[in-house]
């Protein structure tokens, strides 16, 4: 007879699930003793720092992340960041321990009362298994449901004295068996769906496609790259994209959408017909009220989220997966040669010393990062200027949080270069969003994971004062953060950390560390503020 633990860590080998993100604590030791030499622990020092990490390993890998917390309060540690991946659509099995079943009535120290209440509404599912042998069946169930589009975290609460109890040899096969399951989610539109939208694209007088996040998620990038070709598009992304899903230097490409109505909508004036593909109907943010779309202008859905699709506020929707259907859309239309791709900057901005412009900066930083860089990014007030330096145009290469909440970026970067090895990781942040997520610098260093952390200094939380002008709350307090030396705290951590004087510096300095590979490298720049505009 088997124990609970072996039967659970079969099922996470058959699903390939052998990296664990994890803050331990009492009631997850009987889960980690006698660790395998097949897995591996990721320690962050942080719950929330430990969900960051897993996150960008899931999007930067394509694979299911793992993270164990500890019962109650590592779960309420990591809450924002589990609101992070539930936006992100992160595909994630988090399990937390949970007091012995003895003293779960009496509610004992370390007892999670409502284990599967507590980590909502940030997670698809939340179960405690009612006896130790369905354990491993509710991992592999769980692991299911976090691969079942749209993607997202579950949670287990898993009774601590749960992993020495015996599993008959029936039920052991039994969560094997249910392991070893493969679902396909690729579900097809109609043809006649497809055919009638693409002669509404055919009749419209200025059709225009907006791309979203799934559409790099799901490995719809070529195929949206193809009808936006055929059909002559002009293609926007979508507001508050986290993930670029259509190349930046395209000649169709016309821009990210502005996060507000009546903003929005002005910027699609002029198109009778608007396809948005992986998208939601909008990511709206500030409030700034007017109509949904232009007079005259509909506007079609296609999403593999029934949610998403019930949730717009105008618009018809087709729930299917995108790549799928944007090929079936291309093959309407005639083929055409590609367009070409312009070369990247490969020279820094000269300037005098001082403090940089945020472009200056980050054109700098671009110049001196290899071509196949993966970019993570949580400088909230400079996006624009990123997307206008780095202009990516490759999937699978840029990571932003669309849950809006900070910590995500320095723990993602850490998380994303375990996840994407081969691949050199630089993370633009801002002073005040690195400190979210602290923590994460330890773990590179520990681990020596060899992230570029590239740190816009202004001092000062520079978004919240760009919402504090539109939404006429100046005066407020605790938007300034003076005195911050983020290369000595870096250094604390046991990160190599510099402060470049210049944009020529700044670029042999990220040449030199992504060139390197030799463990995590810190870059603090001063920089001027510049905010953005709607």
């Amino acid at each position: 007879m088997r124990t609970v633990r072996e039967s659970a860590l079969d099922v996470l080998r058959t699903r390939g699930m052998t990296t664990v993100f994890g803050n331990p604590g009492s009631t997850e030791l009987p889960f980690l003793k006698h660790f395998p030499d097949d897995f591996r622990y990721v320690l962050g020092l942080q719950e929330a720092v430990v969900v960051g990490m897993a996150d960008g390993y899931a999007l930067a890998s394509g694979t299911t992340a793992l993270v164990n917390l500890h019962t109650g309060p590592g779960t309420g540690n990591a809450m924002g960041a589990l609101l992070n991946a539930r936006a992100n659509r992160t595909p994630m099995v988090v399990t937390a321990g949970q007091q012995v079943r003895a003293m779960l009535t009496m509610e004992a120290l370390l007892s999670n009362p409502q284990p599967a209440l507590l980590p909502q509404p940030a997670v698809k599912w939340a179960y405690e298994p009612p006896r130790p042998a369905d354990v491993p069946p509710a991992l592999a169930r769980a692991v299911q449901l976090a691969e079942t589009p749209p993607h997202g975290p579950v949670f287990l609460s898993l009774p601590m004295d749960d992993f020495d109890a015996t599993l008959t040899e029936e039920e052991d096969q039994a969560a094997q068996a249910t392991a070893a399951r493969r679902i396909e989610h690729a579900t097809a539109p109609r043809p006649e769906t497809v055919r009638s939208l693409a002669d509404r694209i055919k009749r419209a007088g200025s059709a225009a496609l907006v791309v979203g996040d799934d559409v790099d998620a799901s490995g719809a990038w070529e195929a949206v790259l193809r009808l936006a070709e055929r059909g002559g598009l002009p293609v926007w992304a979508a507001p508050a994209s986290a993930r670029v899903s259509f190349p930046r230097t395209h000649p169709l490409y016309r821009g990210e959408l502005p996060p507000a109505i009546g903003p929005l909508t002005r910027a699609l004036d002029g198109h009778d017909l608007v396809v948005v593909v992986g998208a939601q109907v909008f990511r709206y943010y500030p409030y700034v009220p007017g109509p949904y779309l232009p007079g005259g202008t509909e506007l079609v859905l296609v999403t593999r989220d029934a949610e998403e699709a019930a949730k717009a506020p105008v618009g018809n929707a087709v729930v299917a997966d995108p790549g799928v259907t944007a090929q079936a859309l291309a093959d309407h239309f005639p083929a055409c040669d590609p367009a070409p791709v312009p070369d990247r900057p490969t020279e820094a901005p000269q300037t005098a010393d001082g403090p940089l412009p945020p472009g200056t900066a980050l054109a700098a930083v671009v110049a001196g990062a290899p071509g196949n860089t993966l970019w993570v990014n949580e400088s909230p007030s400079n996006v624009p200027q990123f997307h206008e330096a780095a202009r990516i145009s490759a999937p699978g290469s840029y990571l932003f949080s669309a849950g809006g909440g900070l910590g995500f970026g320095a723990a993602a970067a850490v998380g994303a270069q375990l996840g994407a090895p081969d691949r050199p990781v630089v993370a633009v942040l801002g002073d005040g969003s690195v400190h979210y997520a602290v923590q994460a610098l330890w773990t590179a260093a520990a681990y020596r994971v060899p992230v570029t952390f590239v740190v816009l200094s202004n001092a000062r939380y520079a978004i919240l004062q760009w919402f504090a002008q539109l939404e006429h709350a100046q005066g407020a307090p605790g938007l300034d953060i003076p005195g911050l030396d983020i290369p000595t705290v870096a250094a604390g951590y046991g990160v190599r950390s510099f402060r470049a004087a210049g944009a020529g510096e700044l670029t042999k300095l990220v040449r030199d560390a992504t060139g390197g590979r030799e463990g995590p490298v810190l870059i603090d720049v001063p920089v001027t503020t510049e905010l953005p505009s709607l």
